[in-house]
This record gives structure tokens, C-alpha cells and sequence, in this order.
């Protein structure tokens, strides 16, 4: 087995895409999963691929995977837990996240986190350090959070594509004007872009992608930022209160309360991709170093803009902001800038579909390989020449299961077309089990952390707290989403 420290200096191939999946051979799986691939030991530390990643992509890659469609919720996030709540839940899943990838670093090199052999994505570290029937749970459940991903994009980049005609009615026709259009038919244009987007093959080089969202992400996080600010400086208050918009009822509170937790919880923790942004780092300094530190600065900066929009937006409009700070319309003016922002996002969401689908799509299409080697149907690929552009490779499978995922993610966000709802559900069912069991567990056996010990105790009394507190956000999210439905 080739060790980390043999490859410095190495002459390799091919540059480490953000998410390629390590190669693997699949069998069938035991009775009742027979659907999901089962991976393979890996067997060699890739000293065939180059890794070119430094401290400033990494930065790049984790502010492209954190700041998304979550940031848009949390000023609604605040307006829901209060001026105390909001700000405290805030920094307390900054230092989750903050934790959480900490431990998540240790774990990228086994046994020696350091000179050990790589584990180059989740799965991969799961399966090594915690076992098979782990790795297949953790597998299920990064499947579910890539699908749900998916359709909160449609559902998001449809809001945005919206929020950009009414903007343009609202300014032209006033701001009373009925200016409502219906969104399936955004839903419908993004999922047709997506499916284009999908018979790419594979996303070999993502730091192209990443660089573009980053500074997309910037750009409407700003935006929201000082429209928060300048809408406080022109009421000449601040709007809200210690504890939050009042509700109905106690219980209606308490709902709301929970799925504020998840909405918050889906703007942070970035488990899933983690270990693939770390596998891009070279080798020297050692890339647990690199990524920790990488990680206290993205997450200071994304922090920085979660408070400010969360809290200036909910101090702009106290009982009365929106569910999505810039598709809301809490801002009609100026509208160009509204439109440019709904863009900036529309543009990092149709990028980051693909960033979330792509392991979805390598998974399937190699275990099928695997299975059925001899298929023309899965291997055979057809030259299309288009004119004034490059010749595309079109596999006929890669076109028939790609072009399904897209569909039945858009299918599912018309029929949830939920915003709040679908991130407080997808933050409460990421949080806990991604972003804080598996990384604690396997902290726990590489570093051989003894049973009982202070350290064991506190990792034990911190993922038992965050369990507790996804359960809740998970409750919360689950009745919001019925409760919407049924509305």
C-alpha cells in the first residue's frame, strides 16, 4: 500500500476533481438493500492523480458547499427564535460546524491521520474506520441528502426566477399591483437546463465551479446585507423583539421555534462534501492542517454574512419578514439590484444542482458497470456534432438515468414547492446524523479515544445534545411541511 508520505513530489496524471468518487468494485449487498453499491477496500493511495489544492481552494470550495439558498431563510430564522435566540443559534452552529470539521479532518488519512492511506470521501472513511454496514447507512443517508438538496435548488431557483418578473411588475405597475406568477413553469425551465447540464460526464475539474458560486454567494449575500442595512437606516428603528414574532399558539410556537433550528442548521454544517474538498489539498503541509484552518476562515467569513443578514433583515422588518430575505418582497427598490441578486443566486444554484447530483450519478453508473459489464446499453456512447460548438459524447443510459433524476427531483419540488419547510426538514435530518455521529464515532476509534474517558464523555454528552436538537428541528420542519400542504 503506498503511504501518504511516498507521494510528494510524484509525477501523476490528472487533477483531483472536488467530488470524484475513489474507484471500487461492487457486489451485491444483503437482503433488503440490494439497490445500494457496496465499496470495496481501497486498496492504493491514487498516486496516479495530482493534487494541486492549496489553502485558499479549499476556503473556495467550503464557502461555495456552506452559503447557498440557507442564507435567504435565516432573517425569517431570526424573526422566529427573537433577538437572543437568533444571534446565539447563530454562533452555536458555527462552533458545531466548526467542531464537527475538525474531527472530520483527523479522520481523511487511516490509520495515521497524517501518513496514512486516504479516504476520499465520506463513505470511503466510514467504511475504513467504523465498518460496512456503517458505511452503508452513512451511503442511504448521503443519497437522501443529495436528492432533498436537489429539489430545495428547484424549488429556490424557481422562487428567484419569479422574484425577477415581479420585481420588473412591481416597479412598472406599482407596488400594489397583483404581480403573481406561477412558479411550476420555473421549475420546469430549470429542471430542462439541468438535464442538458447532466449528460456532462463528470465534473473533472470543480474549482472553476466553485470560484464562480463563491463569489456568486458573496454577491447576494451582500446584496441582502445592505439592503437590511439601509432599509433600518430609512425606518430610523429597529423592528423586533427579544422573543421573536408572537404565534397563535404555544404549540404553533414551538413548531416554528424548531424549524427555525433546522433552517439554520441547513445554512452551516458541510459533512457531505468535505472529505472530497480535503482530498484536492497536496500533501505537504499535511492536509488535516490545512483544512482546519481553512475551515476557521471560511466559517468566520460565512458567519459574518449569516449575521448580517439575518439580523439586519429581521431588523428591518420584525414581525413581517420574509421567508426568503430577497424573493419576499420586504425590498421593491431598487429593483434592478433585486433582479441582479435573484440572478447571482439562480446562477450558483444551477452550478451547485450539479455539484450536489454528480456523486448521485457516479455511484449508479459505476455499480451497474460493475454489475453488468458486457451491457452495451450502459457502455456504448454515440458522437453528436453540434454546429459552432465541441462534439458531444451521449450515452444513452447516462441520457435515460440522468434525465429521471432531474425530473423526479423537479416532479417532487412542484408538488412541495415549500421553502422554509424543505430546508428546516433537510438541515434537521443532515445535522445530527452526517455532521456529528459518523464524525464523532470515527474521531473516537482512529484517535482510540478510551471508553469513559473525559474526552469520550464529552464527545458522547455533545453528539447525545445535537441529536436531541435535530430530533426537534426534524419535528418542527416535518408539521410546518404539513401544515403548509394542507393550507
Amino acid at each position: 500500500m503506498i503511504r501518504g508520505g511516498d507521494d510528494y513530489g510524484e509525477k501523476e496524471e490528472e487533477e483531483t476533481p472536488m467530488l470524484q468518487l475513489s474507484p471500487f468494485n461492487h457486489t451485491d449487498v444483503t437482503v433488503g438493500c440490494e439497490f445500494l453499491p457496496q465499496i470495496s477496500p481501497i486498496d492504493d493511495d491514487h498516486n496516479h492523480t495530482v493534487r494541486t489544492g492549496t489553502l485558499w481552494t479549499a476556503i473556495a470550495h467550503i464557502i461555495t458547499a456552506v452559503i447557498g439558498s440557507g442564507v435567504l431563510s435565516l432573517a425569517w430564522s431570526v424573526s422566529q427564535l427573537g433577538w437572543i435566540g437568533g444571534p446565539v443559534a447563530m454562533f452555536f452552529f458555527a462552533m458545531v460546524t466548526y467542531v464537527s470539521s475538525s474531527l472530520m479532518a483527523e479522520c481523511y488519512r487511516s490509520p495515521d491521520p497524517v501518513t496514512g492511506s486516504r479516504n476520499r470521501n465520506f463513505a470511503d472513511a466510514v467504511r475504513v474506520i467504523l465498518g460496512e454496514k456503517q458505511a452503508l447507512l452513512c451511503g442511504l443517508l448521503q443519497f437522501v441528502n443529495f436528492y432533498g438538496t436537489g429539489v430545495a435548488y428547484v424549488v429556490t431557483t424557481a422562487t428567484c426566477m419569479s422574484a425577477i418578473q415581479r420585481s420588473n411588475c412591481y416597479h412598472n405597475q406599482g407596488h400594489e399591483a397583483s404581480c403573481e406568477y406561477e412558479g411550476n413553469l420555473y421549475m420546469f425551465l430549470f429542471g430542462v437546463i439541468q438535464i442538458v447540464m447532466s449528460q456532462i460526464p463528470d465534473f473533472h475539474s470543480m474549482v472553476w465551479v466553485s470560484i464562480v458560486a463563491a463569489i456568486m454567494s458573496f454577491c447576494y449575500s451582500s446584496i441582502g446585507f445592505g439592503l437590511g442595512i439601509s432599509k433600518v437606516i430609512e425606518n430610523g428603528k429597529i423592528e423586533g423583539s427579544v422573543y421573536g414574532v408572537s404565534a397563535v399558539s404555544a404549540p404553533v410556537k414551538l413548531w416554528l421555534t424548531f424549524q427555525a433550528l433546522g433552517d439554520v442548521a441547513f445554512a452551516y454544517p458541510y459533512s457531505l462534501v468535505f472529505l472530497e474538498i480535503q482530498d484536492t489539498l497536496k500533501s505537504t503541509p499535511p492536509e488535516n492542517k490545512v483544512m482546519k484552518k481553512a475551515s476557521v476562515i471560511a466559517i468566520l467569513g460565512t458567519t459574518f454574512f449569516y449575521l448580517g443578514c439575518g439580523c439586519f433583515g429581521y431588523a428591518a422588518f420584525g414581525d413581517n419578514t420574509p421567508g426568503n430575505l430577497l424573493t419576499g418582497f420586504g425590498f421593491y427598490e431598487p429593483y434592478w439590484l433585486i433582479d441582479f441578486a435573484n440572478a447571482c443566486i439562480i446562477l450558483h444554484l444551477i452550478g451547485g444542482y450539479q455539484l450536489y447530483s454528480q456523486p448521485v450519478y457516479a455511484y449508479a453508473e459505476r455499480w451497474l458497470t460493475e454489475k453488468f459489464p458486457d451491457s452495451i446499453f450502459l457502455k456504448n456512447s454515440h458522437r453528436l456534432k453540434l454546429p459552432f460548438l465541441p462534439d458531444v459524447e451521449l450515452n444513452l443510459f447516462r441520457l435515460c438515468f440522468r434525465t429521471l433524476y432531474v425530473v423526479s427531483t423537479t416532479v417532487i419540488a412542484m408538488v412541495f414547492p415549500y421553502f422554509n419547510e424543505i430546508l428546516g426538514l433537510l438541515g434537521a435530518a443532515n445535522l445530527w446524523p452526517l455532521a456529528i455521529y459518523f464524525p464523532v464515532e470515527m474521531y473516537i476509534v482512529q484517535r482510540k479515544v478510551e471508553t469513559w474517558s473525559r474526552e469520550w464523555l464529552v464527545l458522547q454528552i455533545f453528539s447525545s445534545f445535537l441529536m436531541v436538537v435535530s430530533v426537534m428541528a426534524l419535528i418542527g420542519s416535518v408539521a410546518g411541511l404539513v401544515e403548509a400542504k394542507m393550507n
